[in-house]
């Protein structure tokens, strides 16, 4: 079986073409080319020419290739996402199986095929001051692993770890991390017998050699690309410091996929109490205590908590999902211990471990206060509660009587800090992908099928700019016959924002399954019993930038790879064009000249669309994006992420001039906009009205809000239509799909003689069927890129 194997994880670039041979033992490897090279920073934009170059010296192609080989780490993480990303797309558009292998491994094997024989030790860079230790016993049948898994520890604990073995005189070291860290080995006497510089990065026979040797291409790994994900060794920052403040054990599917699933519920989020949230925890606290001898307590009550002096420090914490509170629990810090003085959870939400969580948050806080134990009151007949207390590790020390009134008596329970903090068995950890056969079996088409596949000049669309992985296939008349989308927003809630780091692990774990997806919906569509092939597309089209580089990355590298391996051209996508190009799908006799607004999270801009391709950028924000502005409002509100939608919603029922807001840069005689001092004036409103005790009341200050930022765009757009005059008017972005926004453009602008085009609901966020429309029309034009292209996170207009 010809095999191509392929390393990015380091700044060397490892590539090589071989034979492998199946023995019992695993494998045998007759090397025919390789290009190994450093190319620091540069891997996106050579690495499929270098796998073009190499096929080219070993005189194959790559519909010869039987299988895809690639280091998966540990490494650089961009790095390895560059090369696993390309070779998930060499293998899915090759349809060939696709192993993984330990990039620590193939730097052994690389010694040993250097002759190194005895006691090795690999210290890869692992970049902060940190490196990725490995040692192994190497004799002449290779290395031989002397840890269980990877890990990455600070490069001096390293350094103590092997100089304090017994045999370190024996110990020969490798790796790149002694680029970055030679002083500290050589300080501990460990450079006597160091490696030539030349040894000290993995090269593409070691990769092939250490995956011979796994029997990884016989028995150990599937072959599917979906289950080939990067070694990480760690969590992102943000999820390590939220896994730890919750108490919660790392879960076995993180080791794989590097991102905490069991944190990530249905839109949950968990954050401290605000002003804005009394007279929301007030009615709850209704509800929940209906029956019960507990008074409940009064939106005045939880405002004076949050108002509470230093003698006595307080921790209030809420939950909440899609912009309703559904739990609350507080406490109060005395000396050395945290008297929890509510908790409180929606009846149809409970047994879903929300009550844990936040007395978890709430007591994380008191252990930084200086707390050691527990205690709280419970009524003696509520045996749901003292259960789940006596599951958290409080026990009962004594009895209140009547303290709810009459007969109503209190159990006294005390807990030692920290709390039993288990993950909810509720919410159980996320098993791998399941197994499926590899490769796919061939399609089988009638005549007929071909020639409609053929005349059809499909085209997928892979977008992943931001936190969301979206594939699209489009036919040649524009019919949309695939429009796939995998959110991440569970993983990024709980953190107000998008987390860039976890959204380029996620990207690189799902991408095959959403173009898998795809693929079938599009056969579907054309009533094709199965699944379209990558050799019956006509092209492939991909999201440039502008973007979260990270994000963008992962989905370049896999077009660029799919595209090679499937023969086909591809095509680059800017997509802030991409949200333009959205208004076609509603509008197909759309024609320029027009004005385009485009308002999303990370833009804010006004275009003369003078022509297809021919635009002129009349003015941008100077500051926030509209999108953003919207999520750090919804922020300091209390409200959650993401906040557009939680906005709209609540300015349904407010009234738009209860509120004088500023409307900025309104009547500054351009086509500029500023967004931070709106911002500003509405955090200093909160911050104003808790001050003086008094309950905001979220509609009215959410639609202000919203009139104070749509009357400047429709101000702006009218003046910008007035002086090009053009009489067509469009709008794009994530906050396109605000209906107030399109409600308030279509009114005033057709009533003026404009024709208003808005995208379609679906279309406004990030998605592939807006990159797919451009592609489409690309292809037809025979504007293809070269496979040197590399991700731009701040493409313009």
């Amino acid at each position: 079986m010809l095999v191509v194997a392929l390393d990015t994880s380091t700044d060397m670039l490892a590539c090589a073409c071989a034979e492998w041979t199946a023995t019992p033992d695993g494998g045998g490897v007759e090397l025919l080319s390789h290009q190994d090279h450093m190319c620091r920073r540069h891997a996106n934009v050579e690495l499929v020419n270098t796998v073009d170059a190499v096929l080219q010296d070993a005189g194959v192609s790559m519909d010869k290739v039987g299988a895809v080989l690639v280091g998966r780490g540990p490494g650089s993480f961009t790095g390895v996402r560059i090369g696993i990303s390309t070779a998930k797309g060499l293998a899915r558009g090759a349809g060939v199986p696709l192993y993984g292998v330990s990039t620590l491994d193939a730097s052994a094997w690389t010694a040993w095929r250097a002759g190194v024989r005895g006691l090795l030790g690999v210290a890869a860079d692992a970049m902060r001051g940190e490196v990725y230790p490995a040692l192994y016993s190497v004799d002449e049948d290779g290395p031989h692993r002397l840890f269980e898994r990877e890990r990455v520890v600070k490069a001096a604990v390293a350094v103590e770890e092997w100089s304090s073995r017994p045999d370190c005189g024996e110990l020969q070291i490798t790796g790149d991390g002694l680029v970055r860290y030679a002083k500290l080995f050589e300080g501990a006497g460990l450079m006597e017998r160091v490696l030539g510089r030349e040894l000290w990065w993995p090269s593409g026979e070691g990769l092939l050699l250490a995956a011979a040797s796994s029997r990884a291409m016989l028995h150990d790994q599937s072959g599917d690309p979906a289950q080939v994900l990067p070694v990480y060794t760690r969590l992102s920052d943000a999820e390590e410091n939220e896994r730890k403040r919750l108490g919660l054990a790392q879960s076995a599917k993180s080791e794989v996929t590097g991102v905490a699933d069991e944190l990530a519920g249905r839109h949950l989020q968990f954050r401290p109490m605000g002003p804005a949230d009394a007279e929301a925890a007030a009615e709850l606290e209704a509800a929940c205590f209906a029956d019960a001898s507990h008074t409940p307590w009064s939106p005045q009550q939880f405002m004076s908590e949050l108002a509470s002096d230093a003698a006595a420090p307080r921790s209030w914490w809420v939950a909440h999902d899609n912009g309703e509170l559904v739990g609350i629990a507080g406490g109060m810090a005395i000396d050395t211990d945290v008297e929890i003085l509510d908790v409180a959870v929606a009846p149809d939400r409970r047994r879903q471990g929300i009550a844990r969580k936040l007395l978890s948050h709430v007591s994380y806080d008191a252990q930084m206060l200086g707390c050691t134990t527990a205690s709280l009151e419970v009524e003696a007949n509520n045996g749901t509660a003292i259960a789940l207390y006596e599951s958290l590790g409080f026990s009962r020390s004594g009895v209140r009587r009547g303290y709810y009134g009459t007969g109503a008596d209190a159990c006294i329970m005390t807990a030692t800090l920290p709390l039993v903090l288990p993950v909810d068995a509720t919410s159980p950890e996320p098993t791998a992908a399941a197994s499926r056969p590899w490769p796919l079996p061939e399609p089988r088409r009638s005549d007929a099928e071909r020639r409609l596949l053929e005349e059809s000049s499909l085209v997928m669309a892979i977008e992943s700019s931001c936190d969301e992985t979206a594939v699209a296939i489009i036919d040649a008349a524009g019919r949309m016959l695939a429009n796939q989308v995998s959110t991440q927003i569970d993983f990024h809630a709980r953190f107000g924002g998008v987390v860039p780091e976890i959204a380029s692990r996620k990207h690189v774990e799902v991408i095959v399954g959403v173009v898998d997806a795809a693929l079938e919906e599009a056969a579907a569509s054309l009533g094709l019993a199965d699944s379209v092939a990558p050799g019956e597309l006509a092209a492939v089209g991909v999201t440039q930038g502008p973007g979260l580089v990270g994000a963008l990355v992962v989905g370049v590298a896999f077009a660029k790879g799919f595209a090679f391996a499937a023969g086909k051209p591809l095509i680059a996508v800017n997509h802030l064009e991409g949200h333009l190009y959205a208004n076609l799908l509603t509008t197909p006799d759309l024609e320029p000249p027009f004005i385009f607004t485009l308002v999303s999270g990370g833009h804010t801009m006004l275009v003369h669309v003078r022509a297809w391709g021919d635009y002129e950028v009349l003015g941008e924000t100077l500051d926030d994006a509209v999108g953003e502005a919207f999520d750090k409002v919804a922020k300091a509100l209390g409200l959650g992420y993401p906040g557009g939608p939680i906005i709209s919603r609540l300015a349904e029922d407010g009234d738009s001039k209860a509120i004088d807001f500023p409307r900025a840069m309104m009547h500054s005689h351009d086509y500029r906009f500023s967004l931070s001092g709106l911002k500003t004036a509405v955090v200093t409103y909160i911050e104003q009205e808790a001050a003086a005790g008094r309950t905001i009341h979220l509609p009215d200050l959410a639609a202000s809000f919203e009139a104070a930022v749509f009357d400047v765009q429709f101000k702006k757009a009218w003046d910008a239509l007035k002086q090009t005059g053009a009489k067509e008017y469009c709008l794009g972005g994530g906050v396109a799909a605000n209906p107030h926004l399109r409600e308030l453009l279509v009114r005033k602008l057709s009533r003026r003689g404009v024709r208003v085009t808005l995208p379609p609901q679906h279309a406004c966020t990030d998605n592939a069927a807006m990159i797919a429309e451009v592609a489409r029309r690309k292809y037809r034009e025979g504007d293809y890129a070269a496979f040197d292209m590399d991700a731009d996170p701040n493409m313009t207009l």
